[in-house]
């Protein structure tokens, strides 16, 4: 295996291809299978407008996507919710097996071949193994048992259940006159009406049997998986229910190497599609580029302080897997380093990828410098006095005053090393000239040197008081 290959790889192409084999399947003779390759065909070219540099074509192709994708959700929601359900490998715990009887079968061919030769059209849809409540709609609930003078009297002209498909669900009649979702095939012939569209339309979708009973040609037809058949006698098709209802009659278990190399062709083609997507996607695989993050500390306990770290941004070599990925300019890396074992003094701390919030498709190559420096010191705390910056001199008269604050201290907080240096913490600068007695003024702390913290966040009152009264 090449080196540039990873195991993950593999399974990621492999995954993909049977993904995509299985909604090929599903949907191959239905109009979602046309949008699917339509907008397959819309993929490639947008892959090719932007290999080629075309921004703008490009650009609209993108914008157009999201739109599309809407659109699909709210078109094909009964493909899509039928598709979520047979990707469902718990659906068999939650629901009942089949139980119609052979003996059954032979009473509904005599009794629907008689309504072919009487020309009355008819729908009979058994349901296997996938709930069918999601595309029969509008049906009327009956919980009968089945019987010819039933069937007889649903499809009978002029009877209110006439139009519309019986539902046969675990041996029973549970709904009548329900409408089906049509099949959008061109292939189907001209003389074919809407019933045959209807049941083809179902089977393409689901697991179910139908049965079509012609009104204008008196035939009786077999709808399965989206291929529609004339059955000729009522012993054929007495026979075809046995073999594809009946839980006796289960097809036989495929080998692996049956399910591996049937419908090769398909397969292949999906596997090269798949291929050549992921050596698109991949295509950045092993480029490294070199960015610069910052720094971010946390998780310093409340008795520390953090003085100094150096350096406060790193040079970090990101290596990309994948072209879906974001390029690395215009990522929001940072180095996220946990500073609660830190302890009073300096600390040299080393940067790992996991202090790194990476994307998918990337990994670290390196770090530049690989460790930081870390200098924290004890919080302490003390009251120092307020001194008042005073500019200019008090109005004539009033030479027996002076200006007092409160309060007269504060208390501020901050590394030992750096608090011993603090004596006072000022006040904002006030025009002596423009002090009166009795009037109070207040005005806030100017800044404390880095890192030391006036535990105080509102102003401090001023006003003048004679000497005597400040004694």
């Amino acid at each position: 295996m090449p080196s540039f290959i990873r195991l993950q790889d593999l399974a990621d192409i492999l995954i993909m291809t049977f993904l995509l084999y299985q909604l090929y399947s599903w949907f191959r003779r239905t109009r979602a299978m046309q949008v699917l390759l339509g907008l397959g065909v819309v993929t490639l070219i947008y892959f090719a407008t932007r290999f080629l540099g075309l921004y703008m074509t490009s650009w609209i192709l993108q914008e157009l996507g999201t739109v599309l994708i809407v659109l699909i959700i709210v078109v094909f929601q009964a493909e899509i919710r039928q598709a979520l359900y047979r990707f469902s490998l718990l659906r068999h715990l939650f629901e009942t097996r089949e139980t119609q009887q052979r003996s059954q079968f032979q009473e509904i061919a005599e009794t629907l071949f008689g309504l072919a030769q009487r020309r009355v059209g008819a729908i009979l849809v058994i349901q296997r193994g996938e709930s069918l409540q999601d595309l029969m709609l509008n049906g009327v609930r009956l919980d009968c048992e089945i019987s010819p003078q039933i069937l007889e009297a649903i499809f009978s002209e002029g009877a209110p259940l006439h139009d519309g498909a019986v539902l046969v669900r675990d041996g029973r009649i549970a709904l009548a006159s329900c409408h089906l979702p049509l099949s959008a095939s061109s292939e189907l012939p001209q003389f074919m009406g809407t019933r045959h569209r209807a049941a083809l339309g179902l089977s393409e979708r689901t697991d179910a049997v139908v049965v079509v009973v012609s009104e204008e040609r008196g035939e009786v037809s077999l709808a399965v998986a989206g291929e529609l058949s004339r059955v000729a006698t009522q012993v054929e098709l007495a026979n075809a229910l046995d073999e594809l209802v009946s839980p006796a009659a289960e097809a036989p278990r495929m080998t692996l190497r049956q399910r591996l190399f049937s419908n090769l062709l398909p397969k292949t083609a999906i596997l090269l599609i798949v291929t050549a997507f992921w050596v698109l996607i991949s295509s950045r695989q092993g480029q490294i580029t070199t960015v610069t993050a910052p720094v971010r500390l946390h998780g310093l306990s409340e008795e520390l302080v953090l003085v100094r770290s150096v350096p406060e941004e790193v040079d970090v070599q990101l290596k990309s897997f994948s072209s879906l990925t974001p390029p690395p300019a215009k990522l929001d890396i940072a180095a996220d380093i946990d500073l609660s074992g830190i302890r009073e003094g300096q600390t040299t701390t080393r940067i790992r990828n996991a202090d790194f919030n990476i994307p998918p498709g990337m990994v670290i190559a390196g770090i530049t410098p690989p460790s930081i420096r870390i200098v924290a010191e004890k919080k302490v705390r003390k009251s120092v006095p307020v001194r008042v910056t005073l500019r200019g001199s008090l109005k004539r008269g009033l030479a027996d005053y002076e200006l007092v604050c409160e309060p007269a201290r504060v208390e501020i907080e901050g590394p030992a090393g750096q608090l011993g240096r603090v004596e006072s913490v000022a006040t904002e600068e006030i025009d002596a000239g423009r002090l009166t007695r009795g009037k109070e003024y207040r005005k806030n702390l100017l800044p404390t040197p880095k890192r030391v913290v006036i535990l105080r966040d509102e102003p401090v009152t001023l006003r003048l008081v004679s000497r005597r009264e400040a004694r």
